[in-house]
């Protein structure tokens, strides 16, 4: 039997879509739902998404499907007529992209895993399907004026960084996994107390406010559909936008601009800047905010070891590659984390400046 995944290498997958000349649409969707044989389901998924050119990650589990996808505009039809016709997905709510490109996703993911969102909770009694009260825009925007509301980012640091609600609690965590039990420990004084939670897409706030609910608090909320959801309604009903800046999306794009504030400043140099990267050194590949003039500079690289690597023949860095330390000096990824910048890579919280370092 075939195998199915891609096996295209990433500018073989440039270069096929350079050529399309059809529109896609990025979308996304979630469902918690019983999903007896998620393997079978995962097969017949990729099969037929695959004739229709689709793109994007996909997570299936036992308790449902968390999916971002890259869809042809000619054959949205057929998308959503064969994955309505799966019961456990029927009439499923789309959210469209705020800001469409091409380049959202280069090929077809579709995974197998044992939760659609990684959360670590084990607990036998926790139901995740008890979930907090959802609200539109209109509904979060008014409860956001309401006297002793908490509203609660439940994304990570570097979401957060370049766009949030006003605010809004913004915990330090890495991860979904991290953050749960981090919101649940910072707000056991205010069970009593509204509790507005949101995220990218509603998924994650979803189950979020399942957790709370088991944890005692009584008034928790979630914004449906997410900011994506939200600057939708924002445009369509003339609402005040009250979330400020850019929304991380986990594809091509890395973001979406929600409103033209800036809140965010290059890790490097400390300009207004909410651009987030990927470190040119493959060995390090560190996700953090460089603005254009920083990256001329550092050759796109977060750290001056890295620039160096990223300047070697290509076979050389392979070579290189193979095998490397994982820390210590001679590691050739210059942070523990590929997520989290180390402090004295921030040169503009440095007595030196990045010329005075070159």
């Amino acid at each position: 039997m075939a195998v199915l995944a891609n096996k295209k290498s990433k500018p073989e997958l440039f270069k096929e879509l350079e050529s399309e000349n059809f529109r896609r649409i990025t979308i996304s969707f979630y469902r918690y739902v019983y999903v007896p044989d998620p393997q079978k389901l995962r097969d017949e998924l990729y099969r037929f998404w695959d004739t229709l050119r689709c793109k994007g990650r996909i997570y299936i589990a036992n308790e449902g499907i968390n999916a971002q996808m890259s869809v042809p505009e000619h054959h949205w039809e057929d998308f959503k007529s064969h994955l309505y016709s799966i019961p456990e997905f029927k009439d499923v709510p789309f959210k469209t992209a705020v800001e469409e490109k091409k380049y959202s996703f280069l090929k077809l993911v579709v995974k197998v895993r044992k939760k659609i969102v990684a959360d670590g909770i084990d607990d036998p009694d926790f139901k995740p399907w008890d979930t907090g009260q959802y609200l539109n825009a209109e509904e979060f925007n008014r409860m956001m004026e309401l006297p002793d509301v908490v509203v609660v980012d439940m994304r990570n640091h570097y979401e957060s960084e370049v766009g949030h609600f006003e605010g809004a609690i913004l915990p330090d965590a890495d991860t979904f996994r991290e953050e749960i039990p981090k919101v649940a420990e910072m707000l056991k004084e205010h069970k009593d107390k509204p509790v507005l939670m949101y995220c990218t897409g509603g998924i994650r706030c979803e189950k979020a406010s399942a957790y709370l609910k088991y944890k005692g608090f009584q008034k928790v909320y979630h914004l449906q559909g997410g900011i994506i959801q939200y600057a939708h309604e924002v445009k369509e009903k003339n609402l005040k936008s009250k979330f400020k800046g850019l929304n991380f999306v986990f594809d091509e794009r890395m973001g979406e601009r929600i409103t033209d504030d800036v809140i965010a400043r290059c890790h490097q140099c400390g300009k207004p800047c909410d651009r987030h990267v990927n470190c040119k050194n493959d060995a390090c590949h560190l996700l953090f905010i460089q603005c254009d003039e920083c990256a001329g500079k550092m050759n796109g690289c977060c750290s001056f070891k890295c620039k160096e690597i990223s300047l070697l023949p290509v076979e050389e860095q392979r070579k290189l590659r193979k095998g490397p330390p994982k820390v210590g000096k001679e590691a050739l990824a210059v942070h523990k984390s590929r997520l989290r910048p180390k402090p004295d890579m921030l040169f503009y919280k440095s007595p030196l400046k990045i010329e005075e370092q070159t």
